[in-house]
């Protein structure tokens, strides 16, 4: 089990608890072996933290789908906390990422320092699309961008019900997919998981 300095913060899940402890101060703490994610010595902490929770989560729809490919067109949807793990997710599966924002601000840093392909692409270009918006928001301009047989992959929940033509869906044989953490067998027990942790 790695090691705890003093004062770092800790977000255990307690067997038998139905909530989420947040911000625990310990210096040592009792839990289920299920529940421990064993960090290589030569990882640092800092550098591994945000891929137990946000990396999961990119990662996990990535490999479900089948969409971990060199050379496979993905676009990413919002260039935020998952956008950014993303995007380094897929450069690392050596995939063409088109970063899709409303945001110019945002251009600079996805093909500068996060090394996107692409700000925005053309219609009916991409494999598949992984939307990490929370907020409302139309996925009908998203199709458009997609392949035939290409996916939609939501992982933002949006509050309000989403509206979709369906003839875009039914010509271009697209479909459009829900994913959330991945859990911790994905995490633990894939190989490439860590071999892409170590590259991100």
């Amino acid at each position: 089990m790695a090691k705890y300095n003093f004062g770092m913060s800790n977000y255990p899940m307690v067997p038998g608890s139905r909530s989420l402890t947040q911000d625990g101060h310990l210096d040592k703490i009792v839990v289920n072996q299920n529940f421990v994610v064993l960090i290589p010595k030569s990882l640092p902490l800092d550098g591994v933290a945000p891929l137990l929770c946000a990396g999961i989560t990119v990662y996990s729809p990535v490999k479900s789908f089948g969409l971990a490919q060199p050379g496979l067109h993905l676009g990413i949807v919002s260039l935020g906390g998952l956008g950014h793990v993303a995007v380094n997710f897929a450069k690392a599966f050596d995939m063409h990422v088109t970063v899709i924002s409303t945001s110019d601000s945002k251009k600079k840093e996805a093909l500068g320092r996060l090394g996107a392909d692409a700000f925005l692409d053309a219609m009916g270009t991409m494999d598949a699309i992984i939307d990490t918006i929370s907020a409302n928001h139309s996925i009908q301009p998203l199709i458009g961008l997609l392949k035939a047989h290409g996916k939609l992959i939501l992982l933002g929940a949006p509050s309000l019900p989403l509206e979709v033509l369906a003839l875009p869906l039914l010509m271009g044989r697209k479909m459009i997919a829900g994913s959330t953490v991945g859990g911790m067998q994905k995490m633990m027990r894939d190989a490439r998981y860590d071999e892409f942790c170590r590259k991100v």
